[in-house]
């Protein structure tokens, strides 16, 4: 497998399921979104339909058909997007937008993150500078770590094997790119620079690093298997 075929946007996402199509425009991986996500978010804000969102603050934009429990805390520049769900708990921090009917949920902490439609991040799940696709699932207790021990930039790296991605790419905050319809399991550990493809699925307690391709279950290091 190549590196075109298992990280970059169009293998891993249908742009048709998030509303920032457009911030994927003329780029190649979904990294490269991360540092224009706040200025994409302020620039699409104001443009969106007073009659179907409303403005909650600096930034901050929430559709009226969302359900939003008093006790989360959303934080600008964000936008959620229309019957999504944010619930007891939760945490926003800003520079983020939920999808659609996607949840995020108790004690679920959100930065720098894009979430398309239909996403779940249902119990106390970290996501940062994270890109989640078409009906992505974090098991409870699953966090997407972004930032590495030495604080040096991201390296894409392939799994022996199975992919030879190995990218470099210039950002030092870079946690899990999660392909549509990819499912991660219970109390799992994506460590920076994460990519699962398409369908994929994560073993719950597992350790993640690397380029898991579509279609594949993820055990552990050694027995990462096509699926049938």
């Amino acid at each position: 497998m190549s590196k075109k075929e298992t990280v970059d946007i169009q293998s891993l996402f249908d742009l048709n399921e998030t509303m920032a199509a457009a911030l994927f425009d003329g780029l190649t991986y979904p990294w490269e979104i991360l540092p224009k996500l706040s200025d994409y978010i302020r620039q699409v804000g104001p443009t969106l339909d007073p009659a179907r969102f409303e403005k909650r603050g600096e930034d901050i934009w929430v559709a009226r058909s969302a359900k939003v429990l008093e006790s989360a805390y959303i934080g600008g520049p964000t936008i959620i997007d229309e019957e999504a769900e944010i619930r007891h708990g939760a945490f926003i921090r800003g520079s983020a937008i939920v999808g659609r009917g996607a949840v995020v949920g108790n004690s679920s902490e959100l930065k720098n993150a894009l979430l398309f439609n239909l996403v779940q991040v249902p119990h106390f799940n970290y996501v940062g500078d994270s890109v989640l696709g078409y009906r992505a699932h974090l098991g409870a207790g699953s966090i997407a770590s972004n930032l590495k021990s030495d604080k040096t930039n991201i390296v894409i790296h392939g799994i022996p094997g199975l992919t030879d991605a190995e990218i470099e790419t210039g950002l030092r905050k870079i946690g899990a790119i999660l392909g549509d319809g990819a499912d991660v399991g219970c109390n799992c550990v994506l460590n920076p620079g994460t990519v699962v493809g398409k369908n994929s699925r994560i073993y719950p307690l597992s350790r993640v690093r690397g380029v898991v391709p579509a279609e594949h279950i993820y055990k552990d290091p050694d027995h990462i298997v096509e699926m049938e």
